[in-house]
């Protein structure tokens, strides 16, 4: 297996883990995967710094155990550079489906691919 295919599955599965509702409930989870730098654009238009989302995260959607659960689907990803990753998918949630794209990065000594950028596009209903 190559290189990219390895860092691209990397990132795959920390953007797994975070529609997780067990990471999305923990700051400390969350903030393990989530670039210091990170920023979102979100589906309703709305941008979100690190500390807005680490905030806000246990109370978003998907976070409740017992709640609707992101359904992701049709991932692919990138390598655009060393220690940069760059995935696109579509996720369902309760009906609701969106495009996302993400940045991953991976710098200096660090062990864990973290989330430096998403964003987040609603599809209308009937788009294909």
């Amino acid at each position: 297996m190559s290189r990219e295919s390895d860092e691209v599955r990397e990132a795959i599965a920390g953007e797994l883990r975070l529609m997780d509702p067990s990471v999305r409930c923990s700051r400390s989870l969350t903030r393990q995967l989530l670039d210091p730098d990170f920023t979102e654009v979100g589906a309703s238009g709305r941008r979100w710094t690190y500390d807005e989302m680490l905030a806000a995260m246990p109370e978003m959607d998907g976070a409740a155990e017992s709640g609707p659960r992101y359904e992701p689907s049709t991932f692919t990803g990138v390598l655009l550079a060393p220690g940069l990753v760059h995935l696109t998918y579509e996720t369902t949630l309760d009906g609701n489906r969106a495009r996302r794209s993400s940045l991953w990065r991976k710098q200096g000594a660090a062990t864990t691919w973290q989330m430096y950028y998403h964003q987040a596009t609603p599809v209308p209903p009937g788009s294909k």
